[in-house]
């Protein structure tokens, strides 16, 4: 706005960010909210069941209280609508896991400039390079947490029926698959994904008991020749992993791989055409340089353009999960 003050507040918030992060992961480390979950109430029934001072327990508590993560409600503390519902440790969307899933790359965040143009080039699967069984075991206990209620969204959001057979590129804990096969009897999948990922796959599949109609095959989608038996594809959450050209390539093997009439969901987050947001996406294409990946944010007119490169069609774009992730979708006619 014209004549609008102009001062250093946004910039310090924004340099002081960390600290916001570093309170939630403490919260849940010490088990704050499954605490005041199971009914303690204020700064000192919080200090005896987390094992902090009270002292402590108030610093922390105030911390919660300001970023809206705890409320108090009749003078007694609560947990906010959301903590509730995915931070209280037992509960069945509990996904702590999930939150703790970047905590690891901290240390190369703050040394961005230091990692960009260093040696090496940038390889194809950056992260996934030498990827083991147990690293994939502890990636997707964390993804299958958030990973579910996808899968949930994407059944509820999507109309199958009278789809067949589904190809779930790079699908991880196999959460789309999941979900899809349990709400439509009639389907079957395949959870294409690195052979570590789907031996971990299986586990997950095992665990819902749909391995008997939901297979998962080790293979690289960037490369290897999908199924084609499939009439309904998606590639979830791994679009900023991958550049145009791989992004592309994939998209059009889907085509070409799909039964006439089959469709694609490309979900994944998103710029906006203009590159102004969301953060999420652009942090998302920023992660890649951490792992000495060729990953970058893609726009959505990007994502449309490699489907009609592939020669979709019916192309539409649908807010999948608001200001977080984007659904691109498009029909084989032929």
């Amino acid at each position: 706005m014209t004549g609008a003050r102009i001062d250093t507040s946004r910039l310090q918030n924004m340099a002081r960010a960390y600290t916001e992060t570093a309170v939630l992961w403490a919260a849940i480390d010490l088990g704050l909210f499954t605490a005041v979950a199971d009914g303690a109430g204020d700064e000192a029934a919080v200090s005896e069941a987390i094992g902090v001072s009270v002292l402590d327990a108030e610093r922390l508590v105030v911390c919660c209280l300001t970023l809206d993560l705890l409320r108090q409600v009749d003078g007694r503390l609560t947990n906010a609508p959301d903590v509730q519902r995915y931070l209280v440790a037992g509960e069945p969307r509990y996904a702590g896991a999930w939150m703790m899933f970047t905590r690891r790359d901290v240390p190369e965040w703050f040394r961005i400039a230091e990692l960009m143009n260093g040696d090496g080039e940038p390889t194809l699967l950056g992260m996934y390079d030498g990827l083991t069984v147990d690293a994939a075991r502890k990636y997707h206990r964390a993804t299958y947490s958030v990973g579910m209620g996808a899968g949930r969204r994407f059944v509820r959001e999507v109309d199958l029926g009278g789809r067949t057979k589904m190809l779930d590129i790079g699908g991880g804990s196999g959460a789309y698959s999941i979900n899809v096969v349990q709400a439509h009897s009639e389907m079957t999948a395949v959870v294409f994904d690195l052979p570590p990922v789907a031996e971990v796959a299986t586990e997950f599949l095992e665990q819902n008991g749909v391995d008997d109609r939901v297979v998962a095959f080790g293979g690289d989608f960037t490369a290897d020749p999908f199924p084609d038996d499939c009439d309904v594809a998606v590639m979830a959450s791994n679009l900023p992993i991958y550049d145009a050209g791989v992004i592309g390539s994939v998209v059009a093997k889907t085509h070409e791989a799909l039964l006439p009439g089959g469709e694609m969901h490309l979900i994944g987050e998103m710029l906006d055409d203009d590159r102004s947001g969301p953060a999420d996406a652009a942090m998302w294409g920023m992660n890649e340089l951490m792992y000495g990946g060729q990953g970058r944010a893609h726009t959505i007119a990007e994502c449309i353009g490699y489907f009609q490169a592939a020669g979709f069609s019916d192309i539409a774009v649908d807010e999948f999960i608001p200001g977080v992730l984007k659904r691109v979708s498009g029909v084989k006619h032929s």
